[in-house]
């Protein structure tokens, strides 16, 4: 029995497998007789699987590879290969081979198996919790998985590569496994977390840079930076990743250039102390390269002189791939000579740079074009679009079956997809489906939708005043249609595109103010013609002691209004053009207006009555209208009434002194609106935007004095625009009181309200998150303005100037909530006021 033993030993000793075969215990009349020193063939008569206790016995046995009726060797390597196939498999402890009985030339074997325990919990030690956040995502530990060395090592290396990825490179991380006194066969794991300091760039110190100087390289490792007491802005941490990124760019920047062989032949990162490592980089710049001759061969559509003019290379310029690439195919202004093609229907269209002549500092380019077939446009998806019905997507989108394939088109249907504000502007995808059997294309589109609808809601006890209030509803993408279908509700009716508000506030008995509008964007549903109806009235009611809600009323003004609009899209001079007319009447009711004076108004009593008809023609080629990248807002708006006083000359009264309008109650004047705004994309976040704005209202009669409403005051956030509760238009300057700069009177010796005004606004935007749940972005802004009361006295160079910082963010539940501080640089300091808080969209 010794010498069989012995012999098992060594077989264990030179097994590549780790685990045990042995002879089982049998009874003395039964016990086999193997002799290991000398091996036989089996054939086996039996497998059994004991020690487990979740896991499979059908399957763990069908992954040894072993069966009833193979034949085998004993000692062999056929148990050999059983026990290193499910040693593999990572999910046991221990495994034992025993032979229960041997009956003539049958083996019957048992693989005595001990399970690992699988995993009940893990923590965190030594993390920060918002840290552990993001590491129990990256780590994927999942419950009740089987607890393997490769498991612990993965979860090891993951949790130290992020604390790496931060620059916390002397990170130590240690996985302790304890048994689970609950669970059985489970066990919990303890990842204690050791991240040390952030270590730190202590220099850079760079070789073989003979044409760009250390300074200037140093400068373009824009995450890299060596330590430096005066940059307080840039940490000088070092992150593998950023470092790699950063060397990329560094040879990008040499290739633009014409250095086309630059690369970095070795680059070491050694530690310099403690908490700061020094960086070693060698630099190969090689020649600097000129394009030479520019050839074209496969073009038959345009000739070499038309794709020469639109490539915009000379002989001579400064060797650069990417200039070359990007006026070939990927220039984001449209002008390359891929978009020649593309938007002509030649979707297949190809063209491949090959260097073929390399000769000194010279290189000659032959560009080799595959124009292939125009592709017609097949058929045309949308998925994605839960809210909104097909036929309001379908009508924005530039792109329909039948036509040629444009990337023109595509790119502009993107773009009014965006401008709807219905879905997530960074989620609008577009998809071309090639079918070259038959050479047309499908346009799939994928839309996700977001909230659009806003709601205003306040209310409060203001003591002598009484009830404190507002309520207000805005619903951007209203169904009339689906009104009375309630079925079709999701959870209002909406879908159509349509916009209906309502708006009621009030302050007690002083103050109420009711609105409603309804706009139709696609009136009748086959052209875009927008149709709106907007109805308000305004009442501020004067009380004998304003502190005594009983006291009898002194005095008030109430306004009327009802407008109806008719817009349409112009396709001239380009589609971008667009015409809004409206008509307006509104009727000022004031009765012993005593707060007149302090609005700028130079009345106290009567009914004055406006018809007023507007006309606002405009172009708009923003991208999209939450955070715009590129694109313009040109405006152009004119509002009229009717020249009575000089259709009915007759009838001018000749005792009303300075009469308001014709019979001193029809307003009659001519009302100037320009605005026009710029966005220039600078990098991936930030933007700049460029503004003026300019105004004038005038008469038509020199024997009537423009009138006292409609006109200009300026200062502050400027907020709703236009004040509807004595007419007139709110003009913003941030750094400024609200509503204070206003011209002198000196006939009165009183401040009235302007006539004219013109202001001019730069702002960099940079934004911090585009999330549509929630579109975040800071500002700085420099800008000027001012508000004359004559013509006479209008000098554009004479501002008010203003420069400081802001926010903005935009919820759809609540719009566009903004915050400025603003330094004023003229003026009295009476004037001055640091803080705006805006809400809406600021139109001037």
């Amino acid at each position: 029995m010794k010498r069989y033993l012995s012999s098992l030993l060594l077989f264990l000793l030179l097994s590549p497998a780790y685990a045990q075969f042995r002879l089982g215990q049998q009874p003395l009349q039964t016990s086999p007789s193997l002799d290991y020193g000398n091996p036989q063939k089996y054939e086996i008569g039996g497998i059994t699987i004991s020690g487990v206790k979740f896991l499979d016995e059908n399957a763990l046995i069908s992954i040894t590879g072993l069966k009833v009726g193979d034949q085998i060797t004993v000692p062999g390597e056929e148990i050999s290969n059983a026990i290193k196939k499910l040693w593999d498999q990572g999910i046991l402890g221990d495994i034992e081979v025993n032979v229960t009985k041997v009956e003539g030339n049958y083996i019957f074997l048992d693989f005595y198996m001990k399970e690992r325990p699988r995993l009940s919990r893990f923590n965190f030690k030594g993390a920060r919790k918002s840290d552990i956040s993001d590491l129990r995502d990256k780590i994927n530990l999942i419950r009740g998985r089987v607890i393997t060395d490769a498991l612990v090592k993965n979860a090891q290396n993951t949790v130290r590569k992020y604390y790496m990825d931060k620059g916390f490179l002397n990170v130590e991380v240690n996985i302790t496994q304890q048994d689970d006194t609950i669970l059985s066969n489970s066990a919990s794991l303890l990842i204690n977390v050791d991240r040390g300091n952030k270590v730190k760039v202590n220099t850079i110190n760079i070789a073989g840079n003979e044409e760009f100087s250390n300074k200037l390289i140093r400068r373009k490792l824009k995450e890299t930076k060596q330590k430096n007491a005066w940059r307080f802005w840039k940490p000088s941490k070092y992150t593998r990743a950023n470092f790699e990124e950063d060397k990329e760019k560094l040879i990008a920047y040499y290739n633009a250039q014409g250095y086309r062989d630059a690369a970095i032949v070795s680059d070491t990162v050694y530690r310099h102390d403690e908490e700061t490592i020094n960086i070693d980089m060698t630099i190969y710049e090689g020649t600097k390269y000129y394009f030479r001759d520019i050839t074209w061969t496969g073009n038959y559509v345009y000739d070499d002189e038309v794709l020469q003019r639109v490539l915009s290379i000379e002989k001579g310029d400064v060797y650069n791939l990417e200039t070359l690439q990007k006026r070939l195919q990927f220039n984001p202004t449209g002008l390359d000579v891929s978009s020649l093609y593309l938007d002509d229907g030649y979707l297949f269209f190809n063209v491949d740079p090959v260097e073929v002549r390399v000769e000194g500092d010279s290189i000659d380019i032959e560009m080799r074009i595959t124009e292939g077939a125009q592709a017609d446009i097949k058929t045309v998806n949308v998925t994605g679009n839960t809210k909104t019905s097909d036929h309001v997507i379908l009508r924005e989108i530039r792109t329909l079956p039948g036509q040629k394939f444009s990337r023109t088109a595509l790119i502009r249907s993107q773009r009014e997809l965006a401008q709807l504000g219905y879905f997530d502007p960074e989620q609008i995808g577009i998809n071309p489906v090639p079918n070259p059997a038959d050479g047309t294309v499908d346009i799939n589109y994928t839309v996700v939708e977001r909230p659009s609808d806003q709601i205003e809601l306040s209310g409060g006890w203001g003591g002598y005043y009484g009830f404190v209030g507002t309520l207000g509803v805005t619903f951007n993408n209203f169904s009339l249609r689906n009104a009375g279908k309630l079925r079709n509700w999701r959870p209002l009716p909406a879908g159509d595109g349509q916009r209906l508000s309502v708006r009621m506030q009030a302050s007690g008995r002083s103050y109420q103010t009711y609105s409603l509008s309804f706009m139709e964007p696609w009136l009748g549903g086959k052209q875009p013609n927008a149709f709106s109806v907007n109805l308000s009235h305004s009442n501020q009611n004067i009380y004998q002691n304003v502190y005594d809600v009983r006291s009898p009323r002194t005095g008030g003004l109430g306004i009327t209004s009802i407008s109806l609009g008719l817009g349409r899209r112009l396709r001239f001079p380009d589609d971008y053009f667009s015409l809004n007319n409206s008509l307006t009447f509104q009727r000022y009711a004031l009765d012993n207006y005593t707060y007149a004076r302090q609005f700028g108004l130079s009345v106290t009593d009567g009914n004055y009555n406006s018809v007023v008809l507007n006309s606002t023609l405009s172009r708009n080629s923003i991208d999209q209208p939450t955070f715009p990248t590129s694109g313009s807002s040109l405006t152009l708006s004119v509002s009229l009434t009717p020249p009575y006083s000089l259709l009915l000359e007759d009838q001018l009264p000749s005792d009303v002194v300075d009469p308001i309008g014709f019979n001193n109650r029809w307003l009659e004047y001519h009302k100037w609106m320009f605005d026009a705004s710029w966005f220039i994309p600078l990098a991936k976040k930030l933007v700049i935007n460029t503004r003026a704005h300019m105004g004038f209202i005038g008469n038509y009669n020199s024997a009537l004095a423009i009138t006292p409403f409609e006109r200009f005051v300026m200062g502050g956030s400027g907020i709703s625009g236009f004040n509807f509760l004595v007419g007139r238009e709110l003009i913003g300057l941030r750094g400024y009181q609200d509503n204070q700069i206003v011209p002198y009177n000196p006939k009165t010796g009183q401040t009235d309200n302007g006539v004219i005004y013109n202001k001019f606004v730069t702002e960099l935007r940079y934004a911090i998150s585009t999330n549509p749940s929630a579109t975040i972005f800071v500002l700085a802004f420099a800008e000027g303005g001012n508000n004359w009361g004559t013509y006479k006295d209008y000098n554009p160079f004479t501002l008010y100037r203003s420069a400081g910082v802001g926010a903005r963010i935009f919820m759809p539940a609540f719009g566009m909530i903004g915050i400025d501080y603003g330094k004023a640089f003229d003026g009295p300091k009476s004037l001055h006021n640091a803080f705006t808080f805006t809400i809406g969209q600021q139109i001037r």
